[in-house]
């Protein structure tokens, strides 16, 4: 009897999330279809996540009929040596990944993800609202231009938007503001800058619905008039301003942008949001890897469960310039064509491999990981131990740990892969 093959194609899931791209417009919907032949876009529903992983919301189909179980998580279950050893001991035979194509068309909620201990904490308090006791961290890394919000600006920043937009000091009240432009002008005293920085965004976020309802009608009716006047409305983001508010009107979040950082991401560069850090994707597409969990701490710009308190509490107040809020990624040892996106968490890394359409054949390196591999653009095919398989954009190909696998490159386009795996 033959062993079950160790590397093999997924069917995946994807979310119909309101805030998702619309038919063809999204890279989700495009890699999807283009996965599967049999598949049709539909062009007014939105395509907002293609998930691959074993999240129970979204566990991955298996495509070889060679192959006893119908998913990726009955798979890994039945198959526990596949995910490396050192996964297994960490993770407890689970994989501790959900990987992600992500089209955005609108705003995403400000929210934040709890640390493993508040994790814990909210799950047994309200477990109906946070589902497991697990962290969340995640990686955002861009397909097209990509923008979100992340972490907190510079003091200097905040104190600016106090001081040119009074309905922005209005709403956080004079006193808070105060206490701000004061910390500002001493940036040695970090304690007394962050402890004033959370009082003014916590003034913000706690406000009254009628005051800040009141206070963000007069500044969208100000800076409308200003843009039919054709006047510069950058002092107050005054584009970014009306976009969100038109998708959520009267929502407290259209205040946060003076506070959080907007950052921009041209395709490759990424973002990464650790434990209490505040976040929101804007607009774009990109692949993002996050720890396997669903809790999400929310403040505004959603439908969704509100927990400003929490919120509030648990941020980290660390100032600092969009610029630093770009994730790096570092080279990898003996192959030109891969750079490892590398976060401070065990429980995901991501590769970005780009291999020119004049390389004939690449090589899959194997590793102690089980890992998940993303076709995004070119063509290849491999043969030998691991059958015959044609690959292409939408493809995704789970590899079994310590298995390598060699790509027969078509010369008509460059490949560009990523592949999410545990370690290295």
């Amino acid at each position: 009897m033959m062993a079950e093959p160790r590397v093999f194609l997924l069917s995946c899931v994807v979310q119909d999330y309101a805030w998702g791209k619309l038919g063809a417009d999204s890279e989700v919907a495009q890699l999807w279809v283009s996965g599967d032949s049999g598949r049709k876009i539909e062009p007014n529903k939105p395509y907002a996540e293609l998930w691959m992983g074993t999240h129970p919301k979204g566990d991955a189909l298996i495509t070889d009929n060679r192959i006893n179980q119908k998913t990726l998580g009955q798979w890994i279950a039945a198959h526990p040596d596949c995910l490396g050893s050192k996964v297994r001991e960490d993770f407890q035979d689970q994989l501790p990944f959900l990987f992600k194509v992500l089209s955005v068309r609108l705003a995403l909620s400000i929210q934040a993800h709890p640390d493993k201990a508040l994790a814990k904490k909210l799950h047994a308090q309200f477990p109906q609202h946070y589902p497991d006791d697990n962290h969340k961290p995640e990686m955002a890394i861009a397909l097209t231009p990509f923008r979100g919000l992340c972490g907190f600006r510079p003091i200097s920043e905040i104190v600016g938007f106090l001081q040119g937009i009074p309905e922005f000091r209005a709403l956080i009240g004079q006193d808070a503001a105060q206490q701000l432009e004061d910390s500002a002008e001493d940036p040695s005293k970090e304690a007394e800058q962050r402890k004033a920085l959370q009082r003014c965004f916590t003034c913000m976020m706690q406000s009254g619905k009628k005051e800040f309802a009141e206070q963000l009608n007069l500044l969208v009716q100000r800076v409308t008039q200003q843009v039919q006047k054709a006047e510069d409305v950058s002092y107050c983001i005054g584009d970014l301003l009306l976009t969100l508010h038109s998708q959520f009107p009267g929502d407290i979040g259209c205040f946060a942008i003076y506070f959080l950082n907007v950052v921009n991401l041209q395709p490759g560069e990424a973002m990464y949001l650790g434990a209490n850090e505040p976040h929101a994707y804007l607009e774009g597409d990109c692949v993002e890897c996050m720890a396997c969990s669903d809790n999400t701490v929310r403040a505004g710009l959603t439908p969704k469960y509100i927990d400003v308190d929490t919120l509030c509490a648990m941020l980290t107040y660390i100032p600092a310039p969009a610029a630093d809020k770009l994730f790096i990624p570092s080279p990898v040892s003996g192959d030109c064509y891969a750079l490892l996106y590398n976060p401070p968490v065990p429980d995901f890394t991501v590769i970005k491999i780009e291999v020119p359409s004049s390389t004939s054949q690449y090589q899959v390196s194997p590793l102690d990981s089980a890992s998940i591999l993303l076709f995004i653009q070119g063509q290849a095919s491999t043969q030998g131990i691991h059958g015959g398989l044609s690959l292409h954009p939408g493809s995704v190909l789970f590899i079994s740990a310590n298995e390598s696998v060699t790509l027969t490159v078509e010369p008509s386009h460059n490949l560009l892969l990523f592949r999410a795996c545990c370690v290295l």
